[in-house]
């Protein structure tokens, strides 16, 4: 059983980016606006493998998709 944190930092450093909080809002601030047409992991901004982790992350409902929910609405807001 996974008991770690999943919060934005450690879906940053699962997702292999820098994973400082001022990381983090450079990246948001960087990608913001994101198309409500897109699905988070449609963005062109992923690797292949971060997106699929962040697709499957959701489709799951696995312990990371509230942090992934959290970032998605942080990036469309």
């Amino acid at each position: 059983m996974d008991l770690s944190e999943h919060n934005l930092n450690t879906l940053f450093e699962q997702l292999g980016l820098p994973s400082s909080d001022e990381a983090i809002d450079a990246f948001i601030e960087k990608h913001k606006g994101l198309d409500r047409s897109l699905h988070l992991w449609e963005a062109d901004f992923w690797t292949p493998s971060q997106a699929a982790f962040i697709h499957e992350a959701l489709e799951e409902d696995s312990d990371w998709a509230e942090a992934v929910d959290h970032l998605d609405a942080l990036l469309r807001g």
